[in-house]
């Protein structure tokens, strides 16, 4: 599920960063036959397109900003783009905003529990030549053998999605197009308003099937291997204006890293359930709430915008109009 998180976590959940990364764009290497045939794929989503739109009902408007949770000098021209929207906007809509990330700072260290397992540790989770695959992984991303064993499996996961070329800028804290747009919106003194709990990271990987960690943790591994080289793809697809093709080029990756086809449809699925539908539809009434105050502008990450499940439709199905908007 790893090569499926490596898209998904920097699209769909506030994480960290990609700027130092040098890496080979692994989807223009595909043969140009292959390129299209994912490229057709892609488009069947609804909205697959586009990273900036106007949502109109009636007097109410709504400005949706497919993100990139990674720093990259490119998310200028996006910023400026949404600058106007953004100033007369009533309120930022965000997946975490300043309240919320210092919560969870609270959290994480006061409650360990968030991020070691209490139950079995990883070793004994995995077969041995899993376990020492993992290990290798993790320490070349600064994690000690020791802690890895009692890390919740997920959060490891989601840790060997970042290259290590990313290390230094999670580090020292640098955040990608949702950290530029609020401290945009501070400045201007926009009230910056959150889309859900600060727990929700959490309580997602809790809704991980035990059964489905095993191959977590594996394609995990694999994943890491060409962890720079996919930082650098899907940051080049997103500023194409192409993130629903990042979804399948993912799709591609994981069956080219020894995932049967089953397995990876379950894994698409269960991914798209926990990190994108449900989280959807549960903003819909914050997003509906904020309207009810005037104009909304709204940054999350960009793979929640398209599919039949995503913010888009969505909101269609409620009687909007959703408008392309150029950047």
């Amino acid at each position: 599920m790893k090569l499926i998180f490596a898209a998904l976590i920097a699209f769909t959940l506030p994480f960290a960063a990609q700027a130092g990364c040098s890496g080979h764009n692994l989807f223009d290497a595909l043969p140009q036959a292959r390129q299209d045939a994912l490229t057709v794929a892609a488009d069947r989503a609804p909205h697959a397109r586009g990273l900036l739109f106007a949502a109109d009902r009636g007097d109410q408007h709504l400005t949706l900003v497919g993100t990139y949770h990674l720093p990259d000098p490119r998310h200028d021209a996006t910023l400026e783009a949404i600058r106007p929207d953004l100033l007369a906007a009533r309120t930022l809509l965000v997946e975490a905003g300043p309240d919320e990330e210092a919560a969870l700072q609270v959290a994480m260290k006061s409650d360990p529990t968030l991020m070691f397992s209490t139950g079995p540790t990883l070793p004994e989770i995995l077969p041995e030549q899993d376990w020492q695959d993992l290990m290798a992984a993790a320490t070349a991303r600064g994690m000690p053998g020791f802690l890895v064993a009692k890390m919740q499996p997920a959060f490891v996961a989601v840790t060997l999605a970042m290259p290590p070329c990313a290390m230094q800028d999670v580090a020292q804290g640098r955040g990608g197009l949702d950290k530029q747009v609020m401290a945009e919106a501070h400045a201007a003194g926009v009230p910056i308003r959150a889309l859900e709990p600060y727990d929700t990271v959490f309580r997602l990987f809790e809704q991980i099937p035990p059964e489905a960690i095993p191959d977590m943790l594996r394609a995990a591994v694999i994943g890491a291997r060409d962890a720079e080289d996919m930082a650098v793809t899907m940051a080049d697809l997103y500023f194409r204006g192409e993130p629903r093709l990042i979804w399948e080029f993912s799709r591609e990756q994981a069956l080219e890293g020894g995932m049967s086809a089953a397995e990876v449809e379950t894994q698409m699925a269960l991914s798209e359930e926990i990190l994108m539908t449900a989280r959807n539809r549960a903003w819909l009434p914050v997003i509906e709430d904020a309207l009810a105050e005037g104009p909304v502008v709204l940054a999350a990450g960009a793979l929640h915008l398209s599919g039949e499940t995503g913010l888009l439709a969505l909101l269609e199905a409620r009687g909007f109009t959703i408008t392309p908007l150029p950047r």
